[in-house]
C-alpha cells in the first residue's frame, strides 16, 4: 500500500521567500511526548523570516521546516499522551525547534506540551495569531517588568503582531502605552488599536517626545525588537530606574550600549525571548492570564491579511515589506 503523502513546507536553501518548496512527503507520526495537529491556519512571524535568511539566533539544518504558530485540529498522539486530545482544537505555543517541528504544512507534529486551548468563540484564524505575541509581551512587561497602573511604556515596532499585543495588554493593567512608528501611515491605526500617544520616528524626535509627553521623567518599560542606534535615543526616553527590553534584531546596525546614560539613571537593558517562560509554571500562568483576557475581550487578536496556503511564499514577502499593522496569516482549507 502506498504512503498517505502530505504536505510540508520546507527551505532547502538560504535565501528569500522564493526559496519555500511544497515538498511531498510521508503522513508523520507522533512520537512518544507528541501529537499531530491537521493544520487550519498559520500565524507568521518576523522570527521565521530571520531564519530563513540564517540571521536567526540559531541556523537552519536544511533542508528545514520552518514556522512556530499554527491552529488546527489533533489527529493523532503519539505515546503516553492522553488520548483524549484527539479531536480537540489547539494552537501551538512557540518554543520549539522550528527545523524539527515546523508548523508550515498542512499537518504538524508538535510537543504535546506546546498545544494550546483557546477561547471557543475565536475562529482558526486568531487562534493561530495568539501565542507569540502575547507570550512575548506579557513575559516582558507582566512578568519582569511588573507593569502597574501608571507606568509609562514606550512600544517600538508598535504596529507589528508583538506591538500591538503590548498596547492591549499595557492598557489591561491600566498603563500608558506610547507608540512608536516609522510612518504617519499608521497613526491612526495605533490609535484606534489603543496607543494613548503615537510619535513617528521619520517625523520626530523619539527621546524629546517621550519626555514630553511624561512630564521629563521619561518611560519605565521600553520594548523594542529592533536594537542598532536608536537604542541610544530610548535609553534617553528612559526613566530612572527603567528597564530596557530588546526582544529583536530587526536593525542590520551594531547595537551601541549606551554606557554613560545607563549609569547615570541605573537602567536596566536586557535581551528578552519568550523561552523565558519555560518552567512550567511560569508558563501556565502566562497562558491562563492571556486566556482569561481573550475570553474577556480586553485582548483581541488583530489580523492584518489573510493568504492562501499556496500563497505562503507571498505572504512571507508581504511580511517583509513591513506595511501590516497586526498578524499575517495564511489559511488552509
Amino acid at each position: 500500500m502506498a504512503a498517505t503523502l502530505v504536505n510540508i513546507v520546507r527551505f532547502h536553501e538560504i535565501g528569500g521567500p522564493e526559496v519555500l518548496r511544497f515538498d511531498e512527503l510521508p503522513l508523520p507520526e507522533p512520537g512518544p511526548g507528541e501529537a499531530r495537529l491537521r493544520v487550519k491556519a498559520i500565524g507568521l512571524n518576523r522570527a521565521e523570516v530571520m531564519f530563513r535568511n540564517d540571521r536567526y539566533l540559531v541556523s537552519p539544518k536544511l533542508p528545514s521546516k520552518l514556522g512556530h504558530e499554527a491552529s488546527g485540529i489533533v489527529e493523532a498522539v503519539g505515546p503516553g499522551v492522553d488520548p483524549s486530545l484527539l479531536g480537540k482544537i489547539r494552537s501551538t505555543v512557540p518554543g520549539f525547534p522550528a527545523d524539527q517541528y515546523g508548523v508550515y504544512g498542512e499537518v504538524a507534529i508538535v510537543p504535546v506540551s506546546a498545544l494550546a486551548a483557546y477561547p471557543e468563540a475565536l475562529s482558526f484564524e486568531q487562534g493561530t495569531s495568539i501565542w507569540m505575541q502575547y507570550l512575548t509581551a506579557y513575559g516582558a512587561l507582566i512578568h519582569h517588568g511588573r507593569l502597574r497602573s501608571g507606568d509609562f511604556v514606550v512600544i517600538t515596532a508598535a504596529s507589528s503582531s508583538v506591538g500591538i499585543a503590548a498596547i492591549e495588554i499595557t492598557l489591561a493593567e491600566g498603563a500608558i502605552p506610547i507608540a512608536v512608528t516609522r510612518t504617519i501611515a499608521k497613526k491612526a491605526a495605533l490609535l484606534e488599536a489603543g496607543a494613548k500617544h503615537v510619535i513617528v520616528s521619520s517625523q520626530e524626535d523619539v527621546a524629546a517626545r517621550v519626555l514630553e509627553i511624561t512630564g521629563g521623567s521619561g518611560a519605565r518599560l521600553l520594548f523594542d525588537p529592533i536594537g542598532g542606534p536608536e537604542v541610544e535615543k530610548l535609553a534617553t526616553a528612559a526613566a530612572r530606574g527603567g528597564i530596557l527590553f530588546l526582544y529583536g534584531a530587526l536593525s542590520p546596525d551594531p547595537t551601541p550600549f549606551p554606557l554613560f546614560t545607563a549609569l547615570s539613571k541605573g537602567l536596566e537593558i536586557r535581551g528578552y525571548t519568550l523561552i523565558e517562560l519555560d518552567e512550567p509554571e511560569v508558563q501556565a500562568t502566562a497562558r491562563q492570564y492571556v486566556y482569561d483576557r481573550l475570553a474577556s475581550g480586553q485582548l483581541n487578536p488583530r489580523i492584518d491579511r489573510v493568504f492562501p496556503y499556496l500563497e505562503i511564499a507571498e505572504a512571507q514577502r508581504y511580511m517583509e515589506q513591513g506595511d501590516q499593522i497586526g498578524k499575517i496569516v495564511v489559511k488552509l482549507d
